[in-house]
């Protein structure tokens, strides 16, 4: 069976909505494909605003809520690999739609469970659904635009995710103020039902005229046996490395942005919720401004491995100031929880490599698996932190809440140093690419 045969039946006629032929075409396809990358990462993300309320409801201590935290990131881990192989045989106009509309569901279910264990489950499915996120973005962006765009193309897709992890910040906090922590996840459901919609209208699954679907140039017309496909996707070293590179670099985000940050704030600096998720989503806004950066730096210089070494070296410094670091004003907090996330957006070179670095007809599989080292990765960082954070505790809890203190903090954090350090030796082995398919004659 040829994928062309596989894949092009499923494919909705979209020219009625926009021109094909025109230039902002491939562009529109993929920005609104990204609208799902953008709605998970509000999910992923918004126990950051809302934790001390599912602390308080559900009665939790640090490891429980790393625990419902991490369920998100088992069920995304669980289905990456099959994700991206299934993306590699099957409609992905098809495939994205459905996920979509397993997040939203879960979304709504977890906004009214009354019991711990659905809002587990709840957010497990959420998981689930989200593994296809990134994975049918980059599909969908290896076959509307050329190699040397994919860095920056890449980029701008997480960007729009970074934008779903600060709207999950601040705008979730005053949310949950107003109207509730169920509230906020019921306005948060609505959103996906929109953004459903906006992507059912837009996608296509790839260009009409094959000279335009960079993903059939050069490509065999048969598809890879499924076996060998995964013994080649496993076997590549680069799939590793920069899967792994890109889990370290991504934890301080997946931790502080995504769970600690704002009680860390609150408690060790004494801000208020909405400053400290103000301060919070600022881990976002660095990486929404880096992601591109790092893209374009790396296209210009035709160059994947350099900014990747630079990017974790940086990293690894930075965390040094804000873990030793006494004190900080409001604005100071601002600009480091800011650059925190620029400079880790080096992370984002990692998916054009496995892309230049795999057979196109492997393009799904090579990124599953990578994609779920990158979230096993978020998964086990925030189980360890919960329990590092729990290991010295003196239990004291102040209206229900568990109170750490500096040296539970610092304990924890740790964890960044060792991870940082690894994302560094890491790159050093990542093979240059020179931003074009080095499988390819």
């Amino acid at each position: 069976m040829t994928l062309a045969a596989t894949v092009e039946p499923t494919s909705m006629n979209t020219s009625r909505f926009f021109n094909e032929s025109a230039a902002y075409a491939p562009w529109l396809v993929c920005l609104v494909a990204s609208l799902f990358f953008f709605y998970e990462f509000i999910q992923m993300n918004m126990f950051n605003a809302i934790s001390v309320d599912l602390m308080r409801q559900f009665h939790l201590d640090g490891v429980t809520l790393g625990s419902l935290s991490a369920a998100y990131f088992w069920a995304d881990v669980a289905l990456l690999f099959p994700a991206g192989i299934l993306l590699d045989r099957f409609s992905t106009r098809k495939i994205i739609l459905s996920a979509m509309g397993v997040c939203v569901v879960s979304t709504f279910t977890f906004a009214i469970a009354p019991t711990f264990s659905i809002a587990y489950m709840a957010h497990f499915a959420a998981g689930l659904g989200a593994s296809f996120c990134l994975l049918s973005c980059l599909m969908l962006a290896s076959r509307w635009f050329p190699p040397k765009r994919l860095a920056l193309v890449t980029g701008l897709i997480v960007t729009m995710g970074m934008a779903g992890g600060t709207l999950s910040q601040t705008p979730m906090a005053l949310l949950a103020i107003h109207l509730g922590w169920r509230g906020a996840v019921l306005v948060n459901s609505v959103i996906g039902l929109s953004f459903w919609v906006v992507m059912y209208v837009f996608i296509k699954e790839r260009p009409s005229a094959p000279e335009r679907d960079y993903s059939r140039i050069n490509q065999r017309p048969e598809q890879i046996p499924f076996r060998q496909g995964i013994k080649l996707a496993v076997n590549n070293r680069q799939n590793w490395y920069c899967g792994l590179y890109t889990s370290f670099l991504n934890m301080p985000l997946m931790v502080i942005g995504g769970l600690w940050g704002s009680i860390f704030l609150q408690q060790m600096h004494g801000l208020n919720m909405a400053q400290a998720a103000t301060i919070s989503s600022m881990l976002f806004v660095g990486t929404i401004v880096g992601s591109p950066v790092f893209g374009m730096v790396s296209d210009t210089w035709r160059n994947r491995k350099v900014p990747m070494f630079i990017g974790a070296l940086i990293s690894l410094v930075s965390m040094f100031w804000l873990i030793y670091s006494p004190a900080f004003s409001f604005w100071g907090a601002m600009f480091l929880f800011w650059f925190i996330g620029f400079i880790t957006s080096s992370q984002i070179l990692s998916y054009p490599v496995i892309t230049e670095s795999n057979s196109r007809a492997l393009t799904g599989t090579a990124l599953g698996l990578a994609s779920a080292l990158i979230m096993a990765g978020a998964g086990v960082s925030q189980t360890i932190f919960g329990f590092l954070i729990d290991l010295r505790w003196d239990h004291v809890t102040e209206s229900g809440i568990a109170v750490y203190s500096a040296s539970n903090y610092h304990l924890a954090m740790m964890m960044f140093f060792v991870v940082l350090t690894l994302g560094l030796v890491l790159s050093l082995f990542v093979r240059e690419t020179r931003c074009k398919n080095v499988t390819e004659p």
